[in-house]
């Protein structure tokens, strides 16, 4: 680095990171927070979120402050809003993981010393700095963190630090109440049908598991349904369905304690790679070469073990099986999820 260069990033002390999709990609981008604190420990770090993602940071101990965009109401006016508040605190450098135009504009009208992002933004060539960004299923193939990392190289180093979420004393105690003896959790759902064992699937493997061991079903209010299905369908008499009974750092806390975090390619996936948590991941249509794989030190993947000439049918998850049969989820034995058990 030439000395103008260091003398720069020395006095960068004022970050905006920028991650306005769904609540798995911003536990992942929660490396960044990690990182930027490691070599800037005095600085003040400010992170971007979409209305309902917030909760997931209250208590961080990191974040200065959560700046929230409500996308769902007047989604323009409380943008031009917020690039108000963005403009107004006066950031040395605003690091957006977004490659869309709104958040372009956040980041190019920002006012900010130094704007990084990208170069899949349309707003890009604004930025101080347009990172390539290489789609997922690209090869090399690359962990999102490691994809992210990139933003930030140049002020750190090229090694991403691990998502990190800090569940707080209240949600240690709430969970509590809901451990009685050594346990698994299960968070049977996704937002994509590709991307969700079948619930006849998940009755099955619980049926098969130990029954000195209890079965705590996760997810939100609107699974609540799904962790019914999958409770009376099984056999097993130590399932509890917790659905829609705890917040996400709630959720974090309790899969910290389990035996065995059982997933989908989702949101609970990343959660357990922020807690170190034991986790299986299950990919059903798509395939941890994109780059969404867990990261703790206790994990297993599960997959079809033999290729399937339809899979990967997409880079996100599908509303339908394109070739109606869905072998990639219906083809996993129980078996293959038992032997992640420790």
């Amino acid at each position: 680095m030439t000395i103008v260069f260091l003398l720069h990033i020395c006095i960068v002390q004022k970050f905006l990171i920028i991650q306005t999709a769904f609540i798995g990609d911003v536990v992942l981008a929660t490396s960044l927070i990690e990182k930027l604190h490691d070599y800037f420990p005095d600085s003040q770090i400010d992170f971007l979120v979409r209305e309902g993602n917030q909760t997931l940071l209250t208590g961080h101990p990191i974040i200065r402050n959560v700046l929230i965009w409500n996308k769902r109401n007047r989604k323009l006016v409380n943008l031009i809003k917020l690039l108000s508040k963005i403009r107004f605190q006066k950031y040395d450098m605003v690091i957006n993981i977004q490659r869309y135009l709104s958040t372009g504009l956040l980041t190019a009208f920002s006012g900010a010393a130094r704007t990084v992002g990208f170069d899949k933004n349309p707003l890009s060539i604004m930025f101080t700095k347009a990172v390539r960004h290489a789609l997922p299923g690209a090869i090399p193939q690359e962990h999102e963190i490691m994809r992210n990392q990139k933003l930030i190289a140049d002020i750190t180093d090229d090694k991403p630090a691990l998502p990190k979420l800090y569940p707080l004393p209240a949600d240690q105690e709430k969970v509590g109440i809901f451990i009685k003896k050594p346990f698994i959790s299960i968070a049977p759902a996704s937002v994509w049908f590709t991307k969700q064992y079948p619930a006849e699937k998940w009755a099955s493997f619980i049926n098969n598991t130990p029954h000195d061991l209890e079965v705590l079903l996760l997810g939100s209010a609107s699974d609540y349904d799904l962790g019914e299905t999958i409770r009376k369908t099984s056999r097993n008499p130590n399932i509890k369905n917790l659905c829609g009974k705890l917040s996400y750092l709630e959720s974090c806390a309790l899969m910290k304690k389990a035996l065995m975090n059982y997933v989908n390619d989702s949101a609970p996936l990343h959660f357990a790679s922020a807690m170190n948590a034991p986790v299986a991941a299950v990919f059903c249509s798509t395939i941890p070469s994109f780059g969404y794989g867990p990261l703790s030190e206790f994990k297993s993947i599960i997959e079809i073990r033999e290729p399937l000439y339809c899979r990967p049918c997409g880079i996100h998850g599908l509303s339908t099986c394109p070739e109606k049969h869905f072998r990639c989820a219906w083809d996993i034995t129980d078996d293959q999820l038992l032997t992640a058990l420790p």
